[in-house]
């Protein structure tokens, strides 16, 4: 149901710091119709080509500044993530995803105030590397 609000085409890069391709970056938008504070974001997924990250591997931000782990984030009620704001995701991964093409598939699920289950959204796509 909310497939289509999750990662954002041709947001899927290699991230580089210092020099050094430190992992891959991808964005989503929402599952939900308004904002949530980080904290109320249930989980966030990403396999690559068929091989699911471990969780202790994944970081999120709403504003490439502070990143948090999914465990820091259950407790980050002062970051907001508005609708129609990116959600970025960023894969801490050596060398990042090599040149060619990968599937990348992500899942992200939200809770709200009154819906008792997450709202779970799922896209795979198919991207190239340069």
């Amino acid at each position: 149901m909310f497939d289509n609000n999750v990662f954002i085409e041709n947001t899927c890069v290699n991230v580089e710091e210092n020099g050094a391709v430190i992992g891959y970056e991808m964005q989503t938008n929402i599952t939900y119709y308004r904002g949530i504070p980080m904290s109320m974001i249930e989980y966030v997924k990403v396999a690559a080509d068929g091989a699911e990250v471990p969780t202790e591997d994944i970081r999120i931000s709403i504003d490439r500044v502070d990143w948090f782990t999914q465990k820091e984030a259950e407790t980050v009620v002062d970051y907001k993530w508005e609708y129609g704001e990116p959600l970025y995701i960023r894969v801490l991964k050596d060398g990042g995803l090599s040149k060619g093409t990968h599937k990348v598939k992500l899942t992200v699920a939200t809770r709200t105030a009154y819906i008792p289950v997450p709202l779970e959204g799922i896209k795979e796509r198919e991207i190239e590397i340069a």
